[in-house]
């Protein structure tokens, strides 16, 4: 029953019990007061905005698309977009995670599986424009950590991205290292190391390759969509509010 139906209800329930006993004395303030009283004890229906979100329909797969657009069930650490990284500086002007279409699709794909099993994908990066690859290269200009920018990488491309599991309520799965350790024991290969860390890097391996990723053998955050090796490199921007 609404609101306005209970108070029509009770309105009408009132004045006809006083027309069935005329010699009962009228008190229609102490009434509605009593009705206003019985309406405020039934629970109101609360209703809340809900967000809406872009669809990929009329998008090429090529097409650069914002994340967080498409969907609130991912989580973002984007550490170039701050002092916390290898690099020790800052080489993104404001934190935004892009992804070519085909790729957002798939990182859709298999987020909807680790939300299955009560975790959900944490971001580190995602498209890294080649102009940002030139900068990073002249601060860190070795091959080993940094591809060169002349030939570029899949970051550039709008086909990688640098990820963790978090659960639900935001707790990091223990992947072992932090992003962006450069030694043994952020391979994939590594098996020193606990059972609870293991599990945790081959849900995330073995989901997302799934879904068409494949990784790289000394960083255990890293993953390419096979899909996107071919794409060319793009120096695409996108705004800072």
């Amino acid at each position: 029953m609404t609101r306005n139906t209970l108070i029509l209800f009770l309105t009408i329930s009132f004045f006809y019990g006083c027309k069935e006993n005329p010699n009962k004395e009228k008190k229609p303030a102490a009434v509605f007061q009593k009705i206003e009283e019985t309406i405020n004890r039934v629970p109101q229906k609360q209703t809340s905005p809900q967000k809406s979100f872009r669809t990929f329909e009329h998008l090429a797969d090529t097409t650069f698309v914002r994340l967080a657009d498409f969907s609130d069930g991912f989580a973002y650490d984007l550490r170039y977009a701050t002092t916390n990284n290898f690099l020790k500086e800052k080489v993104y002007d404001c934190a935004e995670c892009y992804t070519r279409v085909k790729t957002a699709k798939a990182l859709l794909a298999a987020n909807s599986e680790f939300h299955d099993n009560g975790v959900r994908i944490k971001f580190f990066d995602c498209y890294r424009p080649n102009s940002v690859q030139y900068k990073m290269w002249e601060i860190v200009p070795n091959p080993q950590y940094v591809a060169n920018p002349k030939k570029g990488s899949i970051h550039n491309k709008g086909g990688a991205v640098d990820i963790t599991l978090e659960t639900l309520a935001g707790e990091e799965l223990d992947m072992g290292t932090d992003f962006d350790f450069f030694g043994k024991r952020a391979y994939h290969d590594m098996s020193d190391l606990r059972q609870e860390i293991l599990d945790n890097r081959k849900l995330l391996k073995e989901t997302m390759e799934k879904h068409g990723f494949w990784s790289i053998r000394t960083e255990w955050w890293h993953y390419n969509l096979g899909a996107a090796s071919n794409d060319r490199v793009a120096d695409f921007k996108w705004d800072c509010d």
